[in-house]
């Protein structure tokens, strides 16, 4: 699993422009079955104040009782939760997740330049793939517990070259020093998928909203003024007026994992299709019944249409159930999260959505 550092990111603006330090928490290790998985992220802040899951609630009230410890003394702890058989009852909890959880808490502040957080979010930005190491186990007292390495910096070729491997990979890793005295968690930075929609129409908004809850990046194309109006969409990463014809040329479409076409104008998808049939977006949905999605196959050509068809989702969509815009957006943006987590939708009852425009 890779670290999804986005929705951390308001809490640790508010409190580095304040000036005060707040405590990183990274899951290192999971067995049996938890509610994350390792390389998920909380920050906690001095007031008790938290973003991020690790367990859905149950845990956070006792990591902010350890992470207060950690900014007072700026010690860093390796806390363990059992949450199987008799030991989970004296927790008092009962979450009967039969699992057990090693998490690392660290003090990130101004005296270290709110490092690993500042070069993650840099990285965010960028659009950088990129690893960072803590040492969660030594025996060496130059590398304490929650030491952190960066890309470039010291830890050896060695150690180095693990990172650069890890974030090609895009999944965090553990990695052992050669003399086997320090071992790291190799975090791996979650970069967000950009999903495009074809189409600004009002029911494009409900699927613009989903999507962004996931912190996926989204951009929005209309031909047309009214729609395309970036007021619409607060939170989208770019409201951009196109011509249809215009797509495959103004906008570079191998940035984007996934695209949906929802325009309700033929002419319009058509061009839309011929320009994804062109592109490598591994995903492409078009909204509407298969009698529609057959008649723009026809009207695209035999060439454009065999390269589109392995990568064509039409009519996009779960058949969840309902007729609302509400409704098919989370059909369609809950097709999209199978696919971008490489998952199939098996469970009984679930068929692609045939909804009419």
């Amino acid at each position: 699993m890779s670290a999804s550092l986005g929705p951390l990111l308001p809490l640790f603006e508010r409190e580095r422009r304040a000036g005060r330090a707040l405590v990183l928490g990274v899951l290192v290790h999971t067995s049996g079955s938890t509610y994350q998985k390792a390389g998920a992220l909380i920050l906690i802040t001095q007031d008790g104040d938290y973003a991020g899951l690790l367990s859905g609630g149950c845990l956070e009230g006792d990591l902010k009782e350890h992470a207060a410890g950690v900014l007072t003394d700026g010690q860093a702890r390796l806390v363990r939760y059992e949450l199987r058989g008799p030991e989970e009852l004296l927790w008092g909890l009962g979450l009967g997740c039969e699992g057990a959880m090693r998490i690392l808490l660290r003090r990130v502040g101004p005296e270290d330049g709110w490092q690993p957080l500042e070069r993650l979010r840099g990285a965010l930005e960028a659009r950088e793939a990129l690893a960072v190491a803590f040492a969660c186990e030594s025996t060496r007292a130059d590398v304490p517990l929650g030491t952190v390495v960066l890309p470039g910096e010291s830890g050896g070729a060695r150690l180095q070259a693990a990172l650069e491997d890890a974030a090609g990979r895009g999944l965090s890793a553990w990695h052992v020093a050669e003399a086997r005295d320090v071992s790291w968690f190799l975090l791996c930075l979650a970069l967000p998928p950009r999903l495009l929609l074809l189409g600004a129409g009002p029911d494009a908004a409900p699927v613009a909203e989903f999507a962004m809850r996931l912190n996926w990046k989204v951009t929005l194309v209309d031909h047309r003024p009214a729609y395309a109006d970036p007021a619409h969409f607060p939170g989208a990463e770019q409201v951009l007026r196109l011509d249809a014809a215009e797509l495959g040329t103004a906008l570079g479409l191998e940035q984007f994992r996934a695209a949906v076409i929802m325009s309700h104008h033929l002419p319009t998808d058509l061009a839309y299709l011929r320009a994804l049939a062109r592109s490598e977006v591994p995903y492409v949905g078009l909204l509407g019944p298969p009698q529609r999605r057959d008649r723009l196959l026809g009207e695209l050509g035999t060439e454009a249409a065999t390269r589109l068809r392995r990568r064509l989702h039409a009519p996009v969509g779960l058949a969840l159930g309902g007729r609302t815009p509400e409704a098919i957006a989370l059909a369609i943006v809950a097709e999209l999260q199978a696919f971008l987590h490489a998952h199939e939708a098996t469970a009984p009852g679930l068929t692609r959505l045939a909804g009419a425009q």
